[in-house]
Order: structure tokens, then C-alpha cells, then sequence
């Protein structure tokens, strides 16, 4: 018996849009017609330079991409997507006739994330795509949670390198005056490497910012929290010491999602949700989600 496809939210303002990038589109018509039932919004593109500019006016959840066009190929298409900052989060799968090793080593090093071999399988391409595009929304509001109530948040690895940073984040380190070493933190900054350690910073523009060394994160990186004082609610947040996976939760509290909605994007039970809005609370010193919420957002003094 045939599985059962996999449909998404029926709400317009939900559906995923996928790219399909492919120089005989008509070839492909039972896939986009599956796609649109599964609840894909879909949009076409004949070559790799259409594909790229279309990308300048909207920003697909997903990419199906053909290895083999003529003009630019795909991978070639994959390899400029991902060198663009503003595109390189959106997952890429090749949907190719090309099945040799090298042509399939070739896909993954140009920044795809899965390779479909054609004649392709239409409900295996659905299963993929939904995977891929679930995975990338989730790893992009995960990071987009730790820019909550004026914080941001920076991992620096064993060599003193910034290995990431939020967006956030990312907006003040220029203002935070030079550095040493390009690719590392501003000097001002670099007494807050040490271990437990917790100082204040002014950037050029006269944000005044607190930051605190978290600990070690993965990959022994470590993990500076900056937040923005902007009076006694912030400080209190800033001064909670909260973990990393606590400020995540308690981000997305401040947005409105239940204890479930936060278990799935986070990838735990609501049981661990409820654990860690008990011991948020504990450090804020609130009883209810309505004023963590609030402090979380900047609201309460």
C-alpha cells in the first residue's frame, strides 16, 4: 500500500515556497503539481541565472536545483547562492541525471544539502524537501531567539576567532572599537574570555551594553551573552544568569508560543519546557509567564 503523502498547513501565509530550477520545466509538471499538493507554493526557473535573480526579490524556504543546464550549472548556481550571506541558509537539492561519484561529491561540495538522482521519485523528493525545509526554519529561529530584549549572543572559539554570532550581536561588535586580529573580538571585549567573567561596554553610538562569559559551549567555544541596559527590567534579565537553552525558551515564552509549540522548535519535551521556566522564573524572581514575558521584552521596570 502507498504511503500517504506529506501535506502542510493549508494557510497561504504558512505555505513553504520552493524554487524548482530546471531547464526543461515542462518535465517536471508531476512533481510541482505534487508539490502544490503537499502545500508548497512553487516557483520556476529555466537556468541558474534566472534562478539568481529571482532570488533577489524572494527568499525560498528550499531549492531544487538541476545539476546539468546550460550556461551556468548548477553547481556553479549552488556555489554564488552560498556566497551570498542574504541566501546561503536556504538548503539546495540536486535533482540530476549526473549519478557518478565525482558528480555527487561535486553537488555536496558546492553547498547542497541533498542529491536526487533522476528519474526522480516524487514522494521520495517530498519526504526529503520536507525534512531539509522543517530543519532550516527551525535552525533559523532558534537563532533568531537569542536576539530577545535587547541581547545578543557571540561563541569564540580556542583560537580567540569569532565562530558565530547573532544578528544582533553582529550589529554591535563593529561599534564596540578595534580589534587585534580581524575575525576576532573588539578589544574591548577580550577581558570577558575569562572564565566567569562579567563586564560592561559602550558602543560608538552609546548603546551600553552588559556582557557575560557563559561558559564553554560545543566544540570548546565560548559563549558571550551581551544584553543592552535599558534599565532595571533589563538588568535584572542580564544578571539572572540564565543558560544558554533558558534564554532560548524564555525567548520564545516572550513570543507568545506555548510550552508545546516551544518543545518542538527546540526539540524536547513540553516537561523539559516546564523545568526550565521553573528555574527561569526562580532567577527572575517572577511567578507567572505573563511578567517573565514582559521582563523578557523590555516592558517591565
Amino acid at each position: 500500500m502507498p504511503e500517504d503523502p506529506i501535506v502542510l498547513d493549508d494557510d497561504p501565509a504558512e505555505r513553504p515556497v520552493v524554487l524548482v530550477v530546471d531547464d526543461a520545466p515542462s518535465s517536471l509538471g508531476l512533481l510541482c503539481d505534487a508539490l502544490e499538493g503537499a502545500g508548497y507554493t512553487v516557483l520556476v526557473a529555466a537556468d541558474g541565472e534566472s534562478a539568481l535573480e529571482r532570488l533577489d526579490f524572494v527568499a525560498p524556504d528550499a531549492i531544487l536545483l538541476d545539476g546539468m543546464m546550460p550556461g551556468l550549472s548548477g553547481f556553479d548556481t549552488c556555489r554564488r547562492i552560498k556566497a551570498n550571506p542574504a541566501h546561503a541558509h536556504i538548503p539546495v537539492l540536486f535533482m540530476t541525471g549526473l549519478s557518478e561519484t565525482p558528480d555527487v561529491v561535486e553537488g555536496f561540495a558546492s553547498g547542497g544539502v541533498d542529491y536526487v538522482v533522476k528519474p526522480i521519485r516524487v514522494q521520495e523528493v517530498l519526504a526529503r524537501l520536507h525534512t531539509h525545509t522543517r530543519n532550516a526554519r527551525i535552525t533559523r529561529m532558534a537563532r533568531d531567539a537569542v536576539d530577545v530584549a535587547g541581547m545578543g549572543t557571540v561563541f569564540v572559539d580556542a583560537h580567540g576567532r569569532i565562530a558565530w554570532r547573532s544578528p544582533q550581536a553582529a550589529q554591535w561588535l563593529p561599534l564596540l572599537g578595534p580589534v587585534e586580529h580581524a575575525g576576532h573580538l573588539p578589544r574591548a571585549l577580550t577581558p570577558a574570555l575569562k572564565a566567569g567573567a562579567a563586564l560592561r561596554a559602550t558602543t560608538s553610538t552609546g548603546t551600553r551594553l552588559s556582557v557575560r562569559n557563559l561558559g564553554s559551549a560545543t566544540l570548546g567555544e565560548t559563549m558571550l551573552l551581551l544584553a543592552q541596559e535599558r534599565g532595571a527590567g533589563a538588568g535584572r534579565l542580564a544578571e539572572a544568569a540564565l543558560t544558554p537553552r533558558e534564554t532560548e525558551v524564555l525567548s520564545w515564552l516572550a513570543k507568545g508560543k506555548t510550552n508545546r509549540d516551544i518543545a518542538e522548535i527546540l526539540g524536547m519535551s513540553p516537561r523539559t519546557v516546564n523545568k526550565h521556566l521553573e528555574h527561569i522564573f526562580e532567577k527572575l524572581g517572577v511567578e507567572t509567564r505573563a511578567a517573565a514575558a514582559a521582563l523578557a521584552s523590555g516592558q517591565l521596570d
